[in-house]
């Protein structure tokens, strides 16, 4: 073996495997390698009087890997780092590098990036090596250290304090979008007001002028005034006719891409990344392991060339000529990295009806989506024809609407993922009269700004430059987790918990978890990035600025006594309270740590048979159990009966049908999607 090539994942390693031949071994380092200790003041890994030098430590669950790939690199003449093209990724070859280099030198390193896993992507990288990019790594270390000292010190205070978590520079900060949203619909007062409707025949007209101007119909009497001075009759006064066009959306953004999946297809966003990732690591297809979409973490709507060009005779031999579009003009959103392609598809050949028996069902969704969306962004605007009729009726003035489709152009390939509403109006030319068939008023109510979905709080998140493609779903599962936020009617609601956290972070430390500041962080770690600024520098100026106000917080900070669960202590007589643990509430003696009596937890209840064999023992049956403990406590759960020998838990309830591809149980998920337990439920994203 002369090489070693090392990438992340292992469902990676085994696609470039095989496009790269017997000299190469490809080994996976599963994600990061090493982070920062805790250790130091604070806990920080950070030695604050060296000019606040990183101190790393191996993760406890990569040992054996790093010894593995010693033992490799000491065997290879050369090693490639094949990580994730972005900065996260860059900062794992460095680590790789740094803990390779005591059998290896540097002079046998070599970076290699591709934005999607195909043989020719994979093997122009390997021509294309070049040195890490100590710049970008700067830039995420710096990241890592903010967040490691935020993230420590206001968590360790919040605990303390109000019984919260965690908080982050990211997450806090998305809380307070939520929050702020919330107290707007607190303080919104409803007004009322009237609409008034004439239906005729074929259509319905409503009011929008009297006497030349809008109509302020704010009470029944208002409205009951107009509908006395109407007559019958309606005479029209005008009929215009336009040409709409409507140009297709630019191909997916990791935030465009979590914004319609879970529009359309109802997936969170970790579970959109969770499906792209494998769709870009790579499918089993008849003779190859292939990548089928490009780099899934990605801020540019950019094609390149080599995709376009196919994909152009594609449009014109599937569609026609006409519904070839022009190049269109990229567009750009605050702190645009630009740094890979948009997600595409690798090959317009692999069209999903041709790989559907090689996808799960999630996949194939996902896949057909991201397949049409690059598509239909290269096809020619869809064009219809707007028709706007002004009806007069004494001092009155009413209006009808109507679409119609003249031309679908990329509504062609993409018309099942966007619905176009059309409707139609009677001949009629100014001057003709018509009568209505009844002419009515409607009480209705302003109502207060809506709650965001996870849709929304993506695109707003993004707007605002809070984050990176990469943050925003494993941020919103955060704020989950937590239990800062509930889901109600697919909209966030922020519990009680979440807006208590945001009050105490205001009070003190409002500039640190506001939007205008984690989005000015963002920029600077880019400048960090572009050798614009530096890392000390940084890092010093936030310390200096942040524990003052950390240890201010600390002292003057109110701290709110546990609840009381009405009980007394049976041992010593003090009150009960609620506390929590890493396993969720439990019932302990307030006059902890003089008495340490916890209230025992409530006897089994007997699980709830199902009647299916487990498919991994093959000896016991699926039962439905409850969660005593955990941050899951109160939830049931389903999971072999044959513990602690076997310890299958499933991610759903099972269907009692088996997956032909992986030999488990189907099982159906809580939003109703039914798939095969073998695939993992959530992915770490970096």
């Amino acid at each position: 073996m002369d090489k070693l090539v090392i990438v992340e994942s292992p469902s990676k390693s085994k696609t470039i495997k095989q496009y790269l031949g017997d000299d190469f071994e490809v080994l996976s380092s599963k994600g990061h390698i090493r982070d920062l200790a805790i250790s130091n003041v604070g806990g920080l890994g950070l030695d604050i009087e060296n000019d606040f030098k990183p101190q790393y430590t191996v993760l406890k669950d990569k040992k054996k890997i790093i010894d593995t790939l010693i033992k490799a690199a000491k065997n290879a003449n050369e090693i490639y780092l094949a990580t994730d093209p972005d900065r996260e990724g860059e900062a794992i070859s460095w680590h790789l590098k740094e803990v390779l280099e005591t059998v290896k030198s540097d002079k046998d390193f070599h970076r290699v990036i591709f934005n999607e896993v195909t043989k020719d992507a994979v093997l122009k990288s390997f021509e294309d090596a070049r040195d890490i990019d100590y710049n970008l790594v700067s830039s995420q270390e710096t990241r890592r250290i903010l967040d490691r000292i935020i993230g420590f010190k206001l968590s360790k205070l919040l605990q303390n304090k109000i019984k919260s978590k965690s908080a982050g520079r990211v997450q806090s900060a998305a809380l307070k979008i939520l929050v702020d949203r919330e107290r707007e619909i607190d303080a919104f007062i409803s007004e009322e007001y009237w609409k008034i409707l004439a239906e005729f025949e074929a259509f319905e007209a409503e009011l929008i002028k009297l006497s030349g101007r809008k109509p302020k119909l704010g009470d029944e009497q208002a409205a009951q005034k107009v509908l006395d001075g109407l007559d019958e009759t309606f005479s029209v006064e005008s009929l215009k006719k336009r040409e709409r066009r409507r140009a297709a959306k630019a191909p997916f953004t990791t935030s465009t891409l979590q914004q319609e999946a879970s529009h359309k297809l109802n997936y969170t966003g970790q579970r959109t990344m969770m499906i792209a990732q494998r769709l870009y690591e790579g499918i089993d297809l008849d003779n190859e392991t292939v990548g089928l979409i490009t780099y899934m973490r990605t801020d540019s709507t950019r094609m390149s060339q080599a995709f376009m060009n196919p994909a152009k005779s594609y449009i014109e031999k599937e569609y026609g000529k006409r519904y070839l579009g022009s190049q269109r003009k990229q567009q750009t959103v605050k702190n645009m990295q630009d740094a890979h392609e948009a997600i595409r598809p690798t090959n317009i050949n692999h069209h999903p009806d041709k790989i559907r028996r090689h996808l799960s069902r999630d996949e194939h969704r996902l896949y057909t989506m991201i397949y049409y969306r690059a598509i239909a962004s290269m096809m020619a605007p869809a064009k219809f024809s707007n028709t706007t009729l002004n009806l007069k009726n004494n001092n009155t003035i009413f209006r009808a609407k109507a679409q119609e489709l003249v031309f679908d152009g990329y509504l062609k390939a993409y018309g099942k993922y966007e619905s176009v509403e059309t409707s139609d109006l009677p001949e009629l030319k100014t001057g003709d009269t018509l009568k209505a068939k009844k002419i009515e008023k409607s009480q209705h109510f302003t109502k207060p700004p809506a709650r965001y979905t996870e849709a929304k709080l993506i695109k707003e998140m993004e707007e605002l430059g809070i984050g990176r493609p990469s943050t925003y779903s494993q941020t919103i599962a955060t704020l989950k987790k937590r239990k800062y936020v509930n889901l109600e009617e697919k909209k966030f609601v922020p519990s009680e918990q979440g807006r208590l956290t945001i009050e105490k972070l205001e009070g003190f430390f409002e500039q640190i978890v506001s939007v205008d500041y984690t989005a000015k962080m963002e920029n600077i770690l880019d400048d960090i990035a572009s050798d614009k600024a530096e890392q000390n520098n940084v890092v010093r100026d936030f310390y200096n600025t942040f524990i003052p106000l950390v240890d201010k917080a600390n002292q003057e900070m109110e701290k709110i006594a546990p609840k009381t669960t009405g009980e007394q202590c049976p041992k010593c007589g003090s009150d009960m309270v609620y506390r929590e643990s890493r396993y969720g509430t439990f019932e302990a003696c307030s006059a902890y740590p003089d008495c340490k009596y916890i209230k025992p937890q409530e006897d089994k209840a007997e699980p709830e048979n199902t009647e299916i064999t487990c498919p991994k023992c093959k000896k016991g049956e699926i039962v439905k159990r409850e969660a005593k403990r955990g941050r899951n406590k109160g939830n049931t759960f389903y999971a072999c009966n044959n513990y602690p020998k076997c310890k299958n838990i499933l991610k759903g309830k099972p269907t009692g049908e088996m997956c032909e591809t992986h030999d488990d149980l189907l099982v159906e998920l809580k939003d109703g999607t039914i798939e095969c337990n073998s695939l993992p439920e959530e992915t770490k994203e970096k």
